[in-house]
């Protein structure tokens, strides 16, 4: 599984986006998120590949790289739902 959060770092999300990925790492400390700017060549290339059109973004991929959940907007999911995810 990965687990990718695609957001803009200088944002008026960031503050929140950077609490969400802090606290997510502090409970779940064995999962390894993938920062991602959305304004750099990868960021632009997740966000077409996975027709994100809205950040934050977090994605759990599987292991072939096909979407499990996405989460878009600031309405962020809750830490256990994106931690469920990942366990599948």
């Amino acid at each position: 599984m990965r687990l990718l959060v695609l957001y803009r770092p200088n944002s008026e999300h960031s503050r929140m986006t950077e609490d969400f990925i802090k606290n997510y790492q502090r409970v779940n400390p064995q999962d390894s998120l993938e920062i991602i700017d959305v304004d750099s060549r990868e960021g632009i290339a997740t966000l077409s590949l996975y027709d994100v059109t809205d950040y934050p973004a977090i994605l759990v991929l599987s292991s072939d790289g096909s979407a499990q959940n996405i989460w878009q907007g600031i309405q962020l999911p809750l830490i256990d739902e994106v931690a469920g995810y990942s366990r599948n």
